[in-house]
Formats: structure tokens, sequence, C-alpha cells
């Protein structure tokens, strides 16, 4: 059975840092990602990453302060989020599938329950 769980998340100042994790089990994905979405809003591409971890993606409004990476060994994918804005505050979501480097939540098949990240300022 193929399950994504995501931790990590919690509250923080804005300036400060969270990593969020996300353990895959069940089987090993090429593509993984990583998307949030706020209350009212819809689902947004966040960050996605290739197997070997040698090419990322990043949404514009994260470039530069976020980092994608993953440990296959472990089958975790990671997100460092560094100089956190209130905007960032959002539901993050975990994904993995097929199309590597996709930026549509529709390629993606396999999805965890979320970690909620609330920036304050």
């Amino acid at each position: 059975q193929v399950q994504l769980v995501e931790s990590g998340g919690g509250l923080v100042q804005a300036g400060g840092s969270l990593r969020l994790s996300c353990a895959a089990s069940g089987r090993t994905f090429y593509a993984m990602g990583w998307f949030r979405q706020a209350p009212g809003k819809e689902r947004d591409f966040v960050a996605a990453i290739s197997w070997s971890g040698g090419s990322t993606w990043y949404a514009e409004s994260v470039k530069g302060r976020f980092t994608i990476s993953r440990d296959n060994a472990k089958n975790t994918v990671y997100l460092q989020m560094n100089s956190l804005k209130p905007e960032d505050t959002a539901v993050y979501y975990c994904a993995a599938g097929a199309s590597v480097g996709s930026v549509l939540a529709r390629h993606y098949d396999y999805w965890g329950p979320g970690t909620q990240v609330t920036v304050s300022s």
C-alpha cells in the first residue's frame, strides 16, 4: 500500500525556518514534489525534484528561500524553508508520481494528508 506522510510543520515567526519531511512507503517514486494550499485558494506548486536530485524546480515565490532535496535510501523528500513570510502560511502537501518536474497537481498520483505551516508576522 502506497503511503506518503508529511511531518515538520508548525508555527514560526516571519523570517524563521522550518524543514518539512515526507516519508514514502509502498514503492519508489521517480517524481516527487511539494504543493501548498491556503484557505480559500487553489493548491499551488511549490517545488519538485528528479530521482537523482540533480534537477529541481521551484515556484517563483519561493526561489532562493526554499530548497527541495531527497534521500532515496530513506525514500524521503525534504523541503527546507528559510526566510518564511506570512504569505507562506498554508497546508503543505507532499506528492509523488511519474511526471518528473511537473508543476501540475493532476500529474501526481499520490498525496500525503498535509502538514500545516503557519507564519506569524
